[in-house]
C-alpha cells in the first residue's frame, strides 16, 4: 500500500532528524581526536584537518591580500630561571679558583665575583628515627617494677610508619595521582621496599583518623546559607560482579565559594542519596540540571535552587558553527553578564548590593536573551546543537534567572567543578577504587586534601601536622582547630 504524502513527509523528518544527530556526533567526535576537546581557549581551527571534505576534491581557494594595523599587544615576559628559583634554600657553595691565582695566590688581589647557579635534587629517602627508651628500676625498693617510659603515639600503632610517612603515601595517591602499585615500586628506591597491601591499610587508618574533622566539615556547610553541588562517575571493583568485573560509583561534592569541600560516596546517582547529603540544608542550592537537584528543591520550599550559567553558554559553544551570528549575540550577552560579575568582585560588592545591581542592569539583556532564544528555537530543527542549547535556556530559565534574587551565588558551577578535578585526574592513573567500602575513604582524604588547596596550605604539611596530633588526643579535645579552616601549624 502506498504511502500518504503526510506519512512520507513524517519519515522525511525523521531521517533528517537522525541525519543531524550523526553530523554532531561525528563533528563532536572530530573536536576530541584532532581539536582541543573541551576547552573553549585553544584553537578551534584544528578541528578542520581536512575532514570535512574527506574523499572529495577541494576547490581552489580564492586568495585575498588583506592589509591592515594593529596596535601590538604586550608579550609576556617568561620568567628568568633567577626569579623562577629565587625561593630554592642554598645547600651548598662551590668556589672556583683560577688555576693562574692557585699556583701563584700572592701575587693577585680579589676585586670582585661572578655568581652562578644550578639547581640539582635529592629524590625522596626514607630514613630511621631511633626512638630509646632508658628502662629503669628502683635502687632501694628492688620489688617495684621497672620504670619506662610510653611509646609515643602514631596514627599506625604497632609500626615503622610515622606521621610524616603516611602524609606522603596519602599524597601521592591523591595529590601526585600515583597508583599504589607504582609507590611500592618507587619504594625501593626510598631504601627499602614497602608493600602495596601494607600502603593500602595506612590509607585505610588516615581515613579513619581524619573522619572527625571530615564531619565536623560536613556539618559546617550544611549549616551555611549557600551550597554549590556536582558529581562523577568513579568505577569501583565490586566483589559481587561477576568475573571480577567493576560497576560505577560517585563521588558526590558540595562546597561554598572560598570554604571546605566536601566529598562523599555513593554507589549510585538516585535522587535520594543527594537527600541524605544534605538534609538539614536550609538556604540557596546551585548546580547543574540533573534532575536530583530540581527535584529535592520542589520537595524542599526551604531550598532554593538556581541554575549555572557555564553550562547554558557551553552548549551555545558548541552549536557555534550552526548560525555563528544568532550565536555570538547570544556569547556576547552572557559574556557580558560575567563582565559585570568580574568589575563587581573587583569592587568588592556586599551580597545586598550586587543583588541590586543585578536587578538593574540584568533585567533587559536577559530579556533580549530569551527573545533571542526563543526565536531561534521555532526556526531550528529540535535535535539540532543550536535547536538543544536554546531548550536548555529556555527550559532552565527561572533557575538560571533565580540569581537576581540572590547577591552572594556565582552565576556557574565552576568553582566545585574545579574541586573534582583531581578525582577526575586521579581514576585516569588507578582506573578504579579496590572496593565499594574504600570509597569513603577516598571521599574523607579528597576532602581534606581540595579544602587544603582551597586555602593554600600545603596538604603535607597538614597531614603530618594532624595525623601527629590526633592519636594524642582526647574526646575533651576541640577538633574544631584541626579543620583546614582554624589549622595553624604547631
Amino acid at each position: 500500500m502506498p504511502l500518504s504524502y503526510e506519512q512520507l513527509a513524517a519519515r522525511l523528518d525523521v531521517v533528517e532528524d537522525e541525519l543531524v544527530g550523526v553530523k554532531l556526533e561525528n563533528a563532536w567526535l572530530k573536536r576530541q581526536l584532532f581539536g582541543p576537546g573541551k576547552s573553549e581557549k585553544m584553537d578551534r581551527l584544528q578541528t578542520s584537518l581536512a575532514l570535512e571534505g574527506a574523499g572529495e576534491t577541494p576547490l581552489p581557494a580564492k586568495v585575498e591580500t588583506v592589509s591592515y594595523e594593529r596596535v601590538a599587544a604586550p608579550r609576556e615576559k617568561s620568567p628568568v630561571p633567577a626569579e623562577s628559583f629565587k625561593n630554592l634554600p642554598v645547600k651548598e657553595t662551590i668556589v672556583i679558583e683560577p688555576e693562574e691565582v692557585k699556583a701563584n695566590p700572592e701575587a693577585f688581589e680579589r676585586i670582585g665575583e661572578e655568581r652562578t647557579f644550578e639547581v640539582d635534587i635529592v629524590p625522596p629517602q626514607a630514613f630511621k628515627r631511633e626512638i630509646v627508651r632508658p628502662k629503669y628500676r628502683h635502687k632501694t625498693d628492688r620489688a617495684r617494677p621497672p620504670v619506662l617510659a610510653p611509646a609515643p603515639e602514631r596514627p599506625v600503632m604497632g609500626g615503622y610508619a610515622s606521621a610524616g610517612l603516611v602524609a606522603w603515601v596519602a599524597l601521592s595517591k591523591y595529590v601526585d595521582h600515583t597508583p599504589l602499585y607504582r609507590l611500592e615500586r618507587q619504594s625501593a628506591r626510598w631504601g627499602g621496599t614497602i608493600p602495596r597491601q601494607t600502603m593500602a591499610d595506612w590509607i585505610r587508618i588516615t581515613a579513619e583518623w581524619l573522619e572527625p574533622i571530615y564531619r565536623r566539615m560536613h556539618k559546617r556547610l550544611l549549616g551555611g546559607t549557600y551550597l554549590q553541588a556536582d558529581e562523577t562517575p568513579v568505577r569501583c571493583n565490586d566483589p559481587d560482579e561477576k568475573h571480577g568485573g567493576t560497576s560505577e560509583g560517585w563521588l558526590w561534592v558540595i562546597s561554598r565559594p572560598g570554604g571546605d569541600v566536601v566529598f562523599d560516596w555513593r554507589l549510585s546517582r538516585r535522587h535520594g542519596e543527594l537527600t541524605s547529603l544534605i538534609d538539614g540544608f536550609s538556604g540557596i542550592l546551585q548546580s547543574d540540571a540533573w534532575g536530583a537537584y530540581e527535584s529535592y528543591s520542589k520537595h524542599h520550599p526551604e531550598v532554593m535552587w538556581v541554575g549555572c550559567w557555564a553550562h547554558a553558554r557551553r552548549k551555545f559553544f558548541e552549536a557555534e558553527r550552526e548560525n555563528p551570528k544568532a550565536v555570538a549575540l547570544i556569547l556576547k550577552i552572557i559574556g557580558w553578564l560575567y563582565e559585570c560579575e568580574e568589575c563587581w568582585d573587583k569592587n568588592k560588592l556586599t551580597p545586598s548590593n550586587r543583588r541590586r545591581h543585578r536587578k538593574k542592569h540584568y533585567t533587559r539583556p536577559l530579556y533580549w536573551l530569551r527573545k533571542v532564544a526563543a526565536g531561534l528555537r521555532a526556526k531550528v530543527r529540535p535535535k539540532s546543537g543550536l535547536g538543544k542549547a536554546c531548550d536548555y535556556l529556555l527550559k532552565y530559565w527561572v533557575p538560571l534567572t533565580r540569581h537576581l534574587e540572590c547577591g552572594e551565588t556565582r552565576l556557574d558551577n565552576n568553582l566545585v567543578e574545579n574541586a573534582i578535578r583531581p578525582s577526575a585526574i586521579g581514576k585516569k592513573n588507578w582506573l578504579f577504587i579496590g572496593h565499594p567500602d574504600a570509597g569513603q575513604r577516598s571521599a574523607i582524604i579528597y576532602s581534606i586534601v581540595v579544602s587544603c588547596q582551597r586555602r593554600g596550605i600545603d596538604p603535607l604539611a597538614y597531614l603530618r601536622d594532624v595525623l601527629t596530633r590526633l592519636p594524642t588526643m582526647t574526646t575533651r579535645d576541640d577538633l574544631d582547630a584541626l579543620t583546614p579552616a582554624n589549622w595553624k601549624a604547631a
